[in-house]
């Protein structure tokens, strides 16, 4: 038979649509023409599928060859066609049986030697195949990654000539159960809350933070721990269901950035202040996620947050509300999740060492409010927690007792957060106005405490709401069922922003 077809999936945003690989030989001069919106990593198949093909001992056919990867009107990209076109060829020059290419769709990357390389996506691909009720045969790397999917076949195999004899019946492929990619599930690695000396205040926020998914700011003089506190968040989060942890995976998976190892481990992520607005919430030609959509159920730091370029700041602004980003281009658009724990750190002034005893800051009132002022207020209005974090002397620092580990911290966090799951379904970060209003009502006498404190710092509606969502965590850390008045004098210093 001349004509054979090959199923495989592309990827499009978060999706994976079907691709349908259609070849077909005719007579003529020999020749490879490959049809339907290739990009150049699709075009260069033709030379590594001929060179696969031939080190694995088959024929390629001298013959005219179309390849069309339908539907034509979607951009294809990467290597993942390279074997179902060399099945397809197959198939056509009656090499391999077509039908047995029927209810198995495949993807991976040839190398000139016939041996099967990861590719990206495939976690989102096998999760779109289960729709259809197809196996799926993937390189082995790709293939661990891919049993995340609950349901479904996946099939490793290493090799073109492996996936031939099993198409043939001559061998068969491993399959790769669901339930052995779950082991790693608390598998937490993150530094250790302990090794932080002093900072009582900081410690006690980033609990507050972790305990109902807020976002924190870090404002302090160079070499406090502000970095330390913020690397260390992420062993304090409790680990994420399964159900969030193949969204985080997916989204991970599309830039080969997954490691089975790390599921349902909170992500961390912190890019450099040089990154570009697109490197932040993502985008392209073909739009990829961003950083934002890489930390999704996990952590974003941003250190120095003064030094990142205004628009990329401002591109945070509605992520942090929505928990997610649409990203429109002129010819694709894409929506990623976006909901992330923004957690910030910054120095004071230029210098660093604005309000420190030392008396070593130099800048004046006016350099002080331009450095502050890069932060604009909408994005401090929606940063929940504002902690300072002074310099401490080194006799202080010594004699600091150890503190509570990580350990003990997370479960402290882990029964706040089941309360407020049991309660409301989902952290108190991420409730409705509507939901704060159920809620996240005070007592009498925190009510008369937080109108007066609106009133004294002129806090905006939204910030109001959130100083309720970490009053309300702060209870919840207490075991406390009513929001009390100490808990919203607590929430409520956590607004005030340092200011010359």
């Amino acid at each position: 038979m001349s004509l054979a077809i090959v199923h495989s999936r592309g990827l499009d945003g978060l999706s994976a649509p079907e691709i349908a690989v259609e070849v077909h030989l005719a007579g003529g001069l020999p020749a490879v023409t490959l049809v339907g919106l290739p990009d150049t990593e699709v075009k260069e198949a033709r030379d590594r599928v001929r060179a696969a093909l031939q080190n694995s001992g088959f024929e390629f056919p001298p013959r005219r060859i179309t390849i069309n990867l339908a539907p034509a009107d979607l951009p294809k990209e990467s290597g993942r066609f390279d074997l179902p076109i060399a099945l397809g060829i197959l198939a056509a020059s009656g090499q391999i049986p077509e039908r047995a290419c029927e209810g198995i769709e495949f993807a991976g990357e040839l190398s000139l030697s016939g041996e099967l390389r990861p590719i990206r996506g495939a976690l989102a691909m096998v999760l779109a195949s289960e729709q259809r009720g197809r196996s799926f045969i993937l390189p082995e790397e790709s293939a661990r990654e891919a049993a995340l999917a609950r349901h479904g076949q996946i099939l490793s195999a290493r090799t073109l000539l492996e996936v031939c004899a099993h198409l043939t019946g001559k061998a068969r492929l491993t399959t790769l159960e669901n339930k052995d990619c779950f082991q790693h599930a608390v598998d937490m690695d993150a530094p250790d809350l302990a090794d932080v000396r002093g900072q009582a205040r900081g410690k006690r926020a980033l609990e507050i933070a972790a305990a109902g998914a807020h976002s924190i700011l870090f404002v302090g003089p160079p070499g406090t721990g502000k970095s330390m506190l913020a690397a260390r968040l992420p062993g304090l989060l409790p680990p994420m269901t399964p159900e969030e942890g193949l969204e985080s995976a997916a989204i991970l998976s599309l830039l080969g950035q997954f490691r089975p190892e790390r599921f349902c481990c909170p992500p961390f992520r912190s890019p450099h202040h040089t990154a570009s607005p697109v490197a932040l919430v993502g985008g392209g030609s073909i739009p990829r996620p961003g950083e934002i959509s890489l930390a999704h159920r996990g952590v974003l730091f941003l250190d120095e947050i003064p030094e990142f370029d205004r628009r990329v700041l401002e591109a945070l602004r509605e992520p942090l509300e929505s928990g997610k980003i649409h990203i429109s281009r002129a010819a694709r658009q894409a929506e990623f999740p976006a909901s992330f724990q923004l957690v910030a750190a910054m120095n004071p002034c230029p210098c660093g060492f604005y309000g420190d005893s030392s008396g070593k800051c130099r800048c004046t009132p006016d350099q002080i409010r331009r450095y502050q002022g890069k932060l604009s207020g909408p994005l401090l209005d929606r940063i929940d927690l504002q902690a300072e974090i002074p310099a401490l002397p080194a006799d202080v620092l010594q004699k600091a007792p150890e503190g509570d580990s990580s350990n003990r911290v997370r479960a402290r966090v882990i029964q706040a957060r089941r309360r407020q799951l049991e309660r409301q379904g989902r952290p108190n970060a991420r409730l409705t106005p509507r939901e704060v209003d159920s809620y996240c009502q005070p007592a009498p006498e925190g009510n008369v405490l937080l109108k007066q404190a609106i009133i004294k710092l002129g806090l905006s509606a939204r910030a109001y709401h959130r100083v309720l969502r970490v009053a309300r965590s702060i209870a919840d850390l207490s075991g406390s069922a009513a929001i009390l008045a100490p808990h919203v004098a607590e929430a409520v210093q956590y607004r005030r922003f340092v200011n010359p």
